[in-house]
């Protein structure tokens, strides 16, 4: 089964989670309308899953930081989460 990315942020907005998909115009995408807690690993599941996706067996999120002007430390840092994902087992392709 192929597996691809899905990566959540946040910038100190929303959090957004979506999946990677190399070539298409549009990624599946959630949003939640809060800025903190951080989503739990239950609720990105929950996420992912209504987008017809699941976390890759043995795959774990990993986190780095980022920032909209890397040579300037003094800006917001944007967090990035990633994980290995696949589409359900039994979702309509």
């Amino acid at each position: 089964m192929k597996t691809l990315t899905a990566q959540m942020s946040s910038d100190g907005s929303a959090w957004r989670l979506y999946v990677v998909l190399y070539g298409e115009t549009e990624w599946p995408a959630f949003r939640w309308e809060r800025t903190r807690p951080v989503p739990t690993g239950a609720e990105r599941r929950a996420a992912l899953a209504a987008l017809g996706y699941e976390v890759a067996p043995g795959a774990a999120w990993s986190w780095i930081e980022d920032s909209r002007k890397p040579e300037d430390d003094s800006t917001p840092v944007v967090l990035i989460a990633a994980v290995d994902v696949r589409e359900q087992e039994g979702a309509i392709a």
